[in-house]
């Protein structure tokens, strides 16, 4: 089985940005999964455990995404939910496409078996996961920079390949579909 999802990876120079928030969050009393900056991408649909023989026919349907290149932002460090977090993400800000492109992946993938999203698609990067809550961590997201960590191209889509290990998941992409 493959563990796969598609996604928008983000520049490298967002991803380096990145690194100073997460720095912050590390300090918090809280214990955190910090992401690494490498894998920073904003998922458009989870697919779980896939048979291999399913990876391919998953590749042709992504093929038929019709969408134009477009502009984002992302924004600073938030917690979410708000009060008792589970996740620290950075929201993403753009006209409507990434959404667009999500429902799109969705309505190609349905025919290949994979269940529409039930939940309204909010596109964000995740930067760390709440393992252990600690009060502390509110106040440190606070810390960190207020402006928005930057503004990338999106040129295309990636179906990618998650494998999970002790030190956090890997990411291998299996195949790039231009917009």
């Amino acid at each position: 089985m493959v563990r796969t999802f598609v996604a928008i990876d983000l520049p490298d120079e967002i991803r380096e940005r990145v690194r100073e928030s997460q720095a912050i969050l590390a300090e918090s009393g809280g214990r955190l999964a910090i992401v690494d900056p490498a894998n920073l991408h904003i998922t458009l649909k989870f697919l779980g455990e896939v048979e291999p023989e399913r990876i391919e026919p998953i590749i042709e349907a992504l093929r038929a995404v019709k969408a134009a290149p477009f502009e984002l932002t992302v924004g600073c460090a938030v917690c979410n939910p708000p009060r008792r977090p589970r996740v620290v993400w950075c929201d993403i800000t753009d006209a409507g496409e990434s959404a667009a492109l999500a429902r799109q992946v969705d309505d190609l993938l349905a025919p290949l078996g994979f269940p529409r999203e039930s939940r309204p698609f909010r596109p964000h990067a995740t930067l760390a996961r709440v393992k252990e809550f600690h009060p502390s961590l509110i106040p440190q997201v606070a810390c960190t920079p207020r402006e928005p960590l930057g503004r990338a191209r999106v040129e295309s889509i990636k179906l990618k390949k998650s494998t999970l290990t002790p030190r956090g998941s890997i990411y291998e992409d299996l195949a790039e579909v231009p917009l």
